[in-house]
């Protein structure tokens, strides 16, 4: 199948969430024979900060945010199998949605993939009478980076008759453990995300919490816009951490710390990237507790979990009584778990599924 989507940006994982999921995905569904072309408008500012030369596995047309390159590149894709358009594309969201639907046709398929469910429920409930709210049921498919009944119902409400969960998932051919611990990263816990205002609230009450708790312990800190002030002593700050440094960090730290963005708890769940990542690296995880993760991990075998701050230091008390040996027991079981289960593959085999029977339906 020929794949056109159009994407935020791929070469970059700076500011870009997306980044990631995207190429695990598009890797996922070349290996499977697809053929992909990624859209992506200039962006100056990650492009000093690109992090992936251009690979093998897709083919990324880059063009200038202007409307009228926008619909000439929607013209160009208009011969491919499935046109996808992601969230996250403002402000040029409704010219897309009404170029990529103008390309529908009975031998194609077009998609809407929501990478930021809050976001976009929330902006179609605040303008019911907007395009977007007429534009997004049009689309064939509509897949979701998160899961859960919450989910579903919130798109059945705005008139989504197929709505697929494709959460994030382990590459597993770029994370992977290390061996040699890297002392730069060292640390009794660790926290990779970037700030955002509506989780600040949660990171205070898990992260900063137990790093006021503890003053003999060493946390560590990596993602952009934390301000110092406002971190305890113990909390050595990295600020922005490229993503060739995850795998180092997750196998030299005690343990990765994971939590769900308040936001998302209101639709369902999205297990986060950092989940998946820490475990294909061995990690010892600790995370909040939410609805869905009993489908990923099992809790005390393969993940830890904390209610609060006071939870998290009764968490790393139980793992420096039990030692090392503990720690790697409960890494070990993570990785296997997301091997055997949560990888991109599994995921690119799902797709397919999902498009092959949506095919059938269309040509019934």
């Amino acid at each position: 199948m020929n794949i056109a989507i159009f994407g935020c940006n791929l070469l970059s994982a700076y500011r870009n969430h997306t980044a990631t999921y995207f190429r695990g995905l598009i890797k996922a569904l070349h290996a499977r024979g697809h053929q992909i072309t990624f859209y992506q408008m200039e962006d100056p500012e990650r492009l000093q900060h690109r992090d992936l030369h251009p690979p093998s596995w897709v083919t990324i047309v880059q063009y200038p945010a202007t409307e009228e390159c926008i619909l000439r590149e929607v013209e160009a894709a208009r011969k491919a199998d499935l046109i996808i358009r992601t969230s996250g594309l403002a402000p040029f969201d409704t010219l897309l949605d009404e170029a990529i639907l103008d390309c529908r046709h009975p031998g194609n398929l077009t998609a809407f993939w929501d990478v930021d469910i809050p976001a976009t429920v929330e902006q179609l409930h605040a303008d019911p009478g907007g395009p977007a709210f007429r534009l997004l049921p049009r689309y064939d498919l509509v897949f979701t980076r998160g899961g859960g009944p919450a989910l579903r119902k919130a798109y059945q409400a705005l008139g989504v008759h197929e709505c697929h969960s494709i959460c994030n998932a382990l590459d597993a051919t770029y994370h992977r453990p290390v061996p040699t611990l890297e002392e730069e990263f060292v640390c009794d816990l660790a926290f990779l995300a970037h700030y955002r205002p509506e989780r600040h609230q949660k990171v205070d009450a898990y992260f900063l919490e137990a790093a006021r708790l503890s003053p003999e312990r060493q946390f560590l800190l990596a993602g952009c816009d934390w301000d110092p002030a406002i971190l305890p002593g113990n909390i050595r700050y990295l600020g922005y951490l490229a993503t060739c440094h995850h795998n180092a960090l997750h196998s030299s730290c005690n343990a990765v710390l994971a939590l769900q963005s308040p936001a998302i708890c209101r639709y369902g769940y999205t297990p986060s990237a950092r989940l998946f990542e820490a475990a294909g690296a061995a990690a010892c995880l600790i995370s909040d507790e939410w609805e869905g993760l009993e489908d990923y991990f099992e809790p005390d075998y393969e993940i830890l979990l904390a209610r609060n701050g006071e939870e998290i230091i009764e968490q790393l008390d139980y793992l420096r009584l039990m030692g090392p040996r503990r720690v790697r027991e409960i890494g070990n079981a993570a990785f296997r778990r997301v091997l055997a289960q949560h990888t991109y593959a599994h995921r690119a085999e799902e797709i397919d599924r999902i498009l092959d029977n949506s095919a059938r339906v269309a040509m019934a």
